[in-house]
């Protein structure tokens, strides 16, 4: 079946080198790759605390990340009440996470009208049919492979029926939404996650610690 998007490679911050989060962030374009996905994490909806808003702006401040693609994943538990900051600093895509309780619809609406991309995420023990509803309101949808918190889990294969019935939907509804997939992506794990209909890959420790950097990212595009 012919992929509605071509394979895209979004290497997480939250891998890099944290005593030096602004040279981690440069590897990207310095590879060719266009996306930067930064885990924002509350230490209440995730065991783990990591990146505020001022981050994203300093970030974004720094002439080689100007054309970079900020991918900002709240995995907080009152996202609505961040959007705003973070599409103030930079965010080019913000996304939040189905299972909290607030209105989802309004705040990708509102994630929208702040002039940023959209998109809902889904934990690994919340069904596809969580967010039916939202499909056709949303730029990307993310699937967990692992329980977000930590990096350098182990990736579970019983998401990939998931992933199956998502690209479903939107094939048979007509969308366009890119179909991402976090946590344990890998060179192994990946073609399981393309072969379900995923396009877009976060890929952390397997991208930073990488031997050969450049391997890793034309291997994902050749996908």
């Amino acid at each position: 079946m012919k992929p509605l998007h071509a394979p895209l490679l979004a290497p997480s911050l939250l891998a890099g080198d944290h005593a030096a989060l602004g040279e981690s962030a440069e590897v990207v374009p310095a590879h060719g790759l266009h996306w930067l996905h930064v885990d924002i994490m509350d230490a209440h909806f995730v065991p783990n605390l990591t990146f505020g808003p001022e981050v994203v702006a300093a970030l974004r401040r720094r002439p080689a990340l100007k054309d970079t693609f900020f991918d900002t994943h709240l995995m907080l538990d009152e996202p609505h009440r961040y959007v705003e900051a973070f599409a103030q600093a930079g965010s080019d895509q913000i996304t939040i996470h189905i299972e909290p309780d607030y209105d989802h619809a309004a705040t990708l609406r509102q994630i929208r009208e702040l002039g940023c991309k959209n998109g809902i995420v889904l934990n690994p023990d919340t069904p596809a049919s969580a967010v039916e509803h939202l499909l056709d309101q949303v730029d990307l949808v993310l699937v967990m492979t692992v329980q977000p918190g930590f990096g350098g889990q182990s990736f579970r294969t019983a998401m990939m029926p998931k992933l199956e019935q998502l690209d479903t939907w939107r094939r048979e509804r007509g969308l366009n939404f890119r179909l991402q997939v976090d946590g344990g992506v890998d060179l192994k794990t990946g073609p399981l996650c393309h072969a379900a209909g995923a396009d877009t890959f976060v890929a952390g420790t397997a991208f930073f610690k990488a031997a050969d950097r450049a391997a890793f990212a034309a291997t994902v595009a050749s996908w």
